[in-house]
């Protein structure tokens, strides 16, 4: 996948198990758009916890299409990860303690999905996110 390919918007749902067992639904809209020398993604929406009230929820990466990937930067510009190329790229980001490893899917278009796994001693999770184009 080309960088162009992800610009526009998306509708998203994400679930976050816990090692604990318990599990967060986020649904939103992740909406791409051309700024930053690349794409600025803006996730917005809601995430439900169990006992807890739903809350708004939202986040902002900066994608830059460089020669070994799709570079994703937090949204004060620090690297985050590569999204190297094929159908099933994989990532890691260290944050010491603990550590990200993602899993992309871009192997049944035009939606995409993203397998997180975050362990160390502050965190333990999966978090499965999957993106459709909006109608």
């Amino acid at each position: 996948m080309q960088l162009s390919d992800f610009e526009g918007r998306w509708l998203l749902t994400r679930l976050v198990e816990n090692a604990d067992g318990t599990r967060a639904h986020f649904d939103g809209i992740a909406t791409f758009s051309p700024g930053e020398g690349g794409l600025i993604l803006l996730e917005e929406g809601h995430m439900s916890v169990p006992g807890q009230p739903k809350m708004r929820a939202a986040r902002r990466y900066f994608w830059r299409q460089e020669a070994e990937g799709m570079a994703v930067h937090f949204d004060d510009n620090r690297p985050f990860h590569i999204i190297g190329p094929g159908d099933c790229p994989q990532a890691r980001h260290d944050c010491a303690p603990d550590l990200y490893r993602v899993s992309y899917d871009f192997s049944d278009p035009p939606g995409w999905r993203t397998t997180w796994r975050v362990t160390g001693p502050r965190k333990d999770y999966r978090m499965y996110t999957h993106y459709v184009p909006e109608p």
